[in-house]
């Protein structure tokens, strides 16, 4: 997918001399038969991006019944979604060749919306304890995984697990009051647990050194992994009531823009198709 990413941004850098041109210079252009929105490079790419935005849909279906569990995890489907959709307005500023006039800058405003509250709601997903299968875990489960991390943490260094509950404990407002304030406690939390981490790291490889039956390097890594695990639960569990709210909260915003987009981009194909505005038409 990065490779594609990266195909589609060097297509609109290669076309920067082309889309800066006025629409009287551009049909003087050499490029103009190519990347004009009913060109075939241009066009291409909105009939692509037309198949990507219908894909995008998909994942609500994929969230909403379970029977088309064969197909992937709900993660996994999360984060085709949102690469897919990082790709889109990529594809669409191809297609419309940089110019976002009515309809089209319409849609294509909502579309960057969309993609940017997307960001957001994988931000809020991931801070929400989950099975490997995508479903949200209860607290009872998160507890049970803790202990787990805890108990193997304790054995690869040797130390009592309530010394390793202690050294890895923290504190903190539950952030239980505004979206703002919620999100602020949320980014404080992984700076909290990227500092921790790093101070844990520092102290196990400072033993490493002074004893020679200390931490080979791979426990090393490993132990630095599950205590950023337990540390992230941790931080999870203690949030989670106020993270949820949030992530309804951005849910009520995120769908209004997406089916503003849908609509537009609706409208502007079945114009395009019916004034046969196509090469393949």
């Amino acid at each position: 997918m990065l490779v594609i990413l990266t195909t589609l941004a060097l297509v609109n850098v290669a076309g920067f001399p082309y889309y800066r041109l006025s629409l009287g210079e551009r049909v003087r252009s050499p490029l103009h038969v190519w990347l004009r929105p009913s060109g075939a490079v241009g066009q291409s790419a909105g009939i692509l991006a037309l198949l990507i935005f219908f894909f995008l849909w998909l994942y609500p279906l994929r969230k909403k019944y379970r029977a088309l569990a064969f197909t992937g995890s709900v993660a996994r489907w999360l984060d085709i979604h949102i690469l897919a959709a990082i790709g889109l307005p990529l594809l669409v500023a191809i297609h419309a060749s940089w110019r976002f006039d009515g309809l089209v800058g319409l849609g294509y405003f909502a579309m960057l919306v969309v993609c940017a509250s997307g960001i957001v709601g994988r931000y809020l997903y991931v801070r929400i304890p989950r099975s490997r299968s995508g479903v949200a875990s209860t607290r009872e489960e998160v507890a049970l995984e803790r202990r787990t991390l805890i108990t193997d943490i304790a054995a690869a260094t040797g130390l009592d697990p309530f010394v390793v509950e202690r050294t890895l404990s923290v504190s903190g407002s539950s952030g239980s009051t505004g979206i703002a304030r919620t999100l602020l406690h949320l980014l404080s939390d992984d700076i909290t647990r990227w500092r921790l981490t790093r101070a844990l790291r520092q102290k196990l490889a400072d033993a490493r050194g002074a004893q020679s039956q200390a931490l080979d390097r791979d426990t090393l890594d490993r132990v630095v992994d599950l205590a950023s695990r337990e540390i992230s639960l941790a931080q999870q569990l203690r949030m989670l009531d106020a993270t949820k709210r949030v992530f309804g909260y951005w849910h009520v915003a995120h769908r209004p823009f997406a089916v503003t987009a849908l609509v537009a981009v609706l409208i502007h194909v079945a114009v395009v198709v019916a004034v046969g505005a196509t090469w393949f038409w």
